[in-house]
């Protein structure tokens, strides 16, 4: 029997893949990981060129390491030998056939906010890729966008923050500054409500808790 959270997450991601269809985005509810990766590798032709940022949620559901083993040319950055090789793969993700990426907020009405700090992953999000996809928990939903803005502000940007050792306020606190620190994470807010052309993105959303 459905537990009163997952029946919570399941009502609320209909509203929400219905109100992203209208945005012109594909949109598909998976209740759960195993049945997010099953969706994921059937949008994604096989041959294809992939790659990513950093991406939890896909990692989380297994979807890079099945891309690393399956039958796709994958663009891995965490493959580079070196500063320069690892900046070459970021450009080289740009024009890939599907970009794998996550959310760090997203409003019922179906708009998604990112925050990125050296702009690789929100670039590829607005042009580029030929197809991009977005798995996200049912963590990373709010009730209006202003509420999407603050949680990647307050509460992905600060907690993703922690993986990383030059420090900014929100590293030591946990508590966004409104800083601009040198190795600030918050240097691009991109708000995604629309799609074009029609499928571009694609949106699997998992009625699980995922990423930061």
């Amino acid at each position: 029997m459905a537990t009163p959270k997952e029946l919570y997450y399941e009502k609320r991601g209909k509203i929400l893949v219905k109100n992203l269809q209208s945005r012109h985005f594909d949109a598909y509810y998976c209740a759960d990981k195993e049945e997010a990766l099953k969706k994921a590798l059937e949008l994604i032709p096989e041959g294809a060129s992939i790659s990513w940022g950093g991406v939890m949620s896909c990692d989380q559901i297994g979807l890079t390491d099945a891309v690393r083993k399956g039958n796709y040319r994958a663009i891995d950055r965490s493959q580079a030998k070196t500063p320069e090789e690892r900046e070459q793969v970021m450009r080289d993700a740009l024009l890939v056939d599907v970009y794998l990426t996550g959310a760090n907020g997203l409003s019922l009405d179906g708009q998604m906010v990112n925050i990125d700090g050296n702009g690789n992953r929100v670039a590829a999000i607005v042009y580029g890729p030929r197809q991009v996809i977005v798995v996200a928990g049912m963590n990373k939903v709010e009730d209006t966008l202003d509420a999407a803005i603050n949680r990647a502000r307050t509460v992905a940007a600060p907690m993703n923050k922690q993986r990383f050792q030059n420090q900014t306020p929100c590293g030591v606190t946990g508590v966004c500054a409104d800083c601009k620190s040198e190795g600030c994470i918050c240097n691009q807010i991109v708000i995604t409500r629309h799609c074009r052309p029609a499928g571009r993105i694609k949106f699997i959303i998992v009625g699980e808790d995922l990423g930061f």
